[in-house]
C-alpha cells in the first residue's frame, strides 16, 4: 500500500493543533511551549513506528493527550505525560532523557506507566480486585492512574485492528480492571465507554 508522507504529517499537525485548542485555557505561561516539546519528543521517538493499523505510531500519544486534555481535564504535566507515556518502554529515549529534558515530575510519571504497561504480563495470576488496588497503592500520583485510563480507552477504541486471537483478552481484562478503576475515580462516562468497547469483544454475539 502506497503511503501519502505528506498527507499523514498533515494528519498529525491537525491533531496537535485540536490538542492544543482544548487545553490552551488551562495552560499558563511557558506551558504550551513544553506541551509542543513533548509533542516533538514524542514525533522523534516514535518517527518509525507504526500501529497494528498501518498508521503512524504518534497518531496513539497525541489522541492519549486528547483524552486527557478534553474528558478528565488535565493540565500542562498530565498533557506532556500522556504525549510521552510509551517513548522510555518502546523507543532509545530513557528515563534520564526524560528527566533532563522536562524534569522529575513527568520523568516520576512516565516511570509509573512504564512500570504499569510491565505489569500487564502478570494480570492473569493476579485477581482484578486486588490489582486494582495494587495499581492504587504504587501510583504516588494520580496522573499515572488518570493516564493509563486514557491509553486504556485509546486502545480499546481502536481494538478491531488488533489480531481477533488478542482482543477478547484485552476485552476482559479491561471489564475486569479498567472499567470499574474509571468508576472509582468518578469517571461515569469512561467506565460506560470501557464497558460498552469491552462487551463488543469479549462477548460480540450478546452484544449485537
Amino acid at each position: 500500500m502506497q503511503i501519502d508522507i505528506e498527507a499523514e504529517k498533515k494528519e498529525i499537525l491537525n491533531r496537535y493543533k485540536r490538542l492544543i485548542k482544548s487545553c490552551k485555557r488551562r495552560l499558563e505561561n511557558g506551558e504550551k511551549q513544553l506541551v509542543r516539546k513533548a509533542f516533538e519528543v514524542a514525533l522523534e521517538a516514535h518517527k518509525d513506528m507504526r500501529r497494528k493499523s498501518g498508521e503512524p505510531y504518534i497518531y496513539h500519544p497525541i489522541e492519549v493527550a486528547q483524552i486527557c486534555a478534553e474528558d478528565i481535564g488535565l493540565g500542562a504535566t498530565g498533557i506532556i505525560c500522556a504525549l510521552l507515556h510509551d517513548t522510555v518502554e518502546d523507543t532509545d529515549f530513557s528515563l534520564e532523557d526524560i528527566k533532563g529534558l522536562f524534569g522529575e515530575k513527568v520523568s516520576s510519571i512516565v516511570d509509573g506507566l512504564t512500570k504499569l504497561s510491565g505489569m500487564q504480563d502478570f494480570t492473569e495470576s493476579i485477581q482484578a480486585e486486588n490489582f486494582r488496588k495494587m495499581l492504587l497503592a504504587m501510583s504516588n500520583d494520580v496522573r499515572v492512574i488518570l493516564v493509563k485510563l486514557a491509553d486504556r480507552l485509546h486502545n480499546m477504541r481502536t481494538l478491531h485492528h488488533m489480531p481477533e486471537s488478542k482482543r477478547a483478552r484485552i476485552a476482559e481484562e479491561t471489564l475486569d480492571i479498567y472499567a470499574p478503576l474509571a468508576g472509582r475515580m468518578g469517571m461515569q462516562d469512561m467506565r460506560d465507554e470501557l464497558e460498552d468497547l469491552a462487551f463488543r469483544h469479549f462477548m460480540p454475539d450478546a452484544y449485537h
